[in-house]
């Protein structure tokens, strides 16, 4: 089945270039030239990343990347004309997963939407596993908190994946970088510090006395709750 591509971007004519350009790649393409038809299409039908630009009319693209993560976690690649440091902050605090400036290379931009495609999918695992006091269903995607589900984004469920299959390891900054590749680099320290803090923030772990994610100063972070067997989940807390 094909994936699809919702584009939301003013410029009808780059729309009308990119919808074909991806189109040739096996992505299916919708577009929205008004960030309220953008939302209705997300709203009415199976999109699997977004391409949202910043300058839009009536609403800014922070805004509606910041309404879009009320209520979904799809991937949302940002485009920017200024291509400024900042722009690229508030958009990965808004939960972006990728950014690009304009203009772009067509074929760079394939394989950014390719990147964030597969880490959203993530490595198959027909299992579920239990860290303390969180669940992650790896085959499903999806994140219990104390049996409630935690909405994250392709970033943040992506990082937190790779903390607890590395449990008790202190991760530095590149590593973590690594794993999140497709971030701008030029937003390297921030953009990992921003996804932690987000991660840490839906979890309702505080950073100052942190449950799960502990930092290591000067360093990075590191998963702290180890993997529950079915006994210790049958057995419960030791009183």
């Amino acid at each position: 089945m094909k994936q699809t591509i919702l584009i939301i971007d003013d410029d009808i004519k780059l729309n009308r270039l990119l919808a074909e350009y991806l189109s040739g790649f096996g992505f299916k393409v919708a577009t929205a030239a008004h960030p309220d038809d953008g939302l209705k299409a997300l709203r009415q039908q199976q999109v699997d990343l977004v391409i949202l630009d910043i300058m839009l009319p009536a609403a800014n693209g922070f805004e509606v990347c910041r309404q879009i993560r009320r209520t979904s976690a799809v991937p949302i690649v940002m485009l920017t004309a200024r291509g400024d440091i900042t722009d690229k902050i508030v958009g990965l605090e808004l939960g972006a997963d990728d950014y690009m400036a304009k203009p772009f290379e067509p074929r760079e931009l394939v394989a950014r939407i390719q990147s964030v495609l597969r880490r959203a999918k993530g490595k198959e695992d027909d299992r579920v596993h239990s860290f303390g006091r969180i669940r992650i269903d790896f085959a499903r995607r999806i994140v219990k908190l104390d049996e409630k589900k935690v909405d994250l984004t392709t970033n943040e469920y992506a990082a937190l994946v790779f903390l607890v299959k590395n449990a008790g390891k202190p991760l530095n900054r590149d590593q973590i970088l690594q794993e999140l590749r497709g971030i701008d680099s030029e937003a390297f320290n921030r953009s990992v510090d921003i996804t932690i803090s987000r991660l840490r923030q839906k979890l309702g772990d505080d950073p100052k006395n942190p449950e799960f994610i502990k930092t290591v100063w000067g360093t990075g972070y590191f998963f702290s709750a180890g993997e529950l067997s079915d006994t210790d989940e049958m057995a419960g807390p030791n009183p």
